[in-house]
């Protein structure tokens, strides 16, 4: 087996090696062991120097410093580890230790976070970091933490941008651009419903598959947001990005349960706070690879639109029902969020 590194890009052969991997190293082995070295796996969907990957790096840099190399962080990015779905489940089950996760996925997985999936539910970046900065974002990081069966702890949020529509056929300008389109949706049924709502067909795909599916017309473009579309590598096959910017979806940072309540009152104290650090790292660096992801698109020759107010209200009023399926259990919150200027 290859041998793996702190800090940096690792390859594993399929999640057998990697839970074998885990056990060799012993992580949380258990409080009468609290003093072993303890190495936490971290996996990311994203390659190595994307935002969400550098900030939970730079967070095990720390923690191996705070801890006189007692705790590291072993990262695996680049879907190396499975698609979302998979690793959910290795988290769940322990095999993982950390996970930045999409929300859309874990909309699956704990319900009361859905309201950050509704298509437009925030004006704007601004408004959805004050909100993750704020109450809510603490409480429904608490719903992950309290939720009876997901064996899951809610360590942060991180900036994952505003999702726009890219593809490989034609500019999107308007609705009627979109129709009979096959994209690329998260495993959500809620990106589905939104998909009918906007004219096109939704296709759940795993994020380790968007790439080939785009090169071989399984799909014809996707929704996400502009590093993402470029550190991926889409752009090289969808050389059209429309900035609808329909979804501000912040991605979380969460823990397996079971490792977690083996670790001592300090150890999760500690990474508690590093985390409140690591939100804050993360947007920091995700406003500079945001314009360096623009200048290497556009360099790349893709097209980037800009969508008309009159055709961007037409996005949201088109909306309304997938508003009126998911969004009733979520009125609370979503009347705080619009509150916040």
């Amino acid at each position: 087996m290859e041998k793996c590194h702190r800090i940096e890009r690792r390859s594993v052969l399929g999640l057998g090696a990697a839970a074998a991997l885990g056990a060799s190293i012993g992580p949380f082995a258990g409080p009468a062991q609290a003093q072993q070295k303890m190495a936490l796996k971290y996996t990311n969907d994203h390659p190595s120097g994307y935002p969400t990957v550098a900030a939970v790096e730079s967070m095990g840099k720390k923690l191996e410093a705070a801890t006189n190399g007692r705790l590291s962080i072993l990262s695996y990015p680049g879907g190396q580890l499975g698609g979302p779905k998979e690793v959910i489940e290795q988290v769940e089950i322990g095999a993982v230790q950390m996970y930045a996760a999409g929300v859309g996925w874990m909309g699956s997985v704990i319900n009361d976070i859905n309201v950050f999936n509704l298509p437009f539910v925030f004006r704007d970046t601004t408004q959805m970091q004050q909100v993750i900065d704020g109450a809510i974002g603490k409480e429904l990081l608490d719903k992950i933490t309290n939720h009876p069966t997901a064996n899951l702890v809610g360590l942060c949020w991180l900036d994952g941008g505003a999702r726009s529509f890219y593809d490989s056929k034609k500019p999107i300008h308007t609705m009627a651009d979109l129709k009979g389109l096959k994209i690329r949706v998260q495993g959500n049924p809620m990106f589905v419903d939104m998909m009918t709502a906007l004219g096109g067909n939704g296709v759940p795909l795993g994020y380790d598959q968007v790439f080939s599916a785009l090169q071989t017309g399984v799909i014809d473009g996707a929704e996400n947001s502009m590093p993402s579309f470029v550190f991926d590598n889409h752009y090289q096959v969808a050389k059209f990005y429309s900035l609808t910017e329909h979804l501000i979806v912040p991605d979380v940072l969460v823990a397996s349960r079971k490792n977690w309540d083996a670790m001592s009152a300090d150890d999760r104290a500690l990474i508690t706070k590093l985390s409140r650090e690591v939100q804050m790292e993360n947007r920091q660096l995700w406003n500079v690879y945001e314009k360096v992801a623009m200048e290497k698109a556009k360099a790349a020759g893709v097209q980037v639109f800009e969508i008309s107010p009159p055709d961007k209200k037409a996005f949201q009023d088109a909306v309304k029902p997938v508003w009126d399926k998911y969004g009733a259990p979520f009125a609370g919150i979503i009347s705080r969020i619009q509150a916040i200027s």
